[in-house]
């Protein structure tokens, strides 16, 4: 008689990743060293601490720069609606302070994904 073979069939499964609204990174570096501000073109805030966040959509930079300026004494280094990109400067407990409050407002009011708050 015969064996009989199981023949099994694999299938191939591609994950597609859609932003939704979220914070991808929220970054605070507390001492940064010179080169730093002269790299991102921010000689005037030298010695200052740096917040760095990139929000999808994009557009919401507007809005976490708008709320960064109303939490804290802080100073928009950078902003671009087109990547969500958003750099502060100001002393370290502005800038945490400044973040923390971005976070707060993305995640409990407008509904998106956070990130971790990191610090260097």
């Amino acid at each position: 008689m015969g064996e009989k073979k199981e023949v099994v069939e694999k299938q191939r499964i591609i994950q597609e990743f859609v932003p939704g609204k979220q914070v991808t990174l929220a970054h605070i570096i507390a001492n940064p060293q010179e080169g730093i501000y002269q790299k991102l073109g921010l000689v005037d805030q030298v010695n200052d601490a740096i917040g760095i966040l990139t929000i999808t959509p994009s557009e919401a930079s507007i809005i976490a720069a708008d709320v960064a300026t109303k939490a804290a004494g802080i100073e928009i280094g950078f902003i671009d609606r087109f990547s969500g990109s958003l750099v502060i400067t100001g002393d370290v407990a502005s800038v945490e302070s400044s973040v923390k409050e971005i976070m707060n407002i993305l995640q409990n009011i407008l509904d998106f994904t956070p990130a971790k708050i990191t610090r260097t």
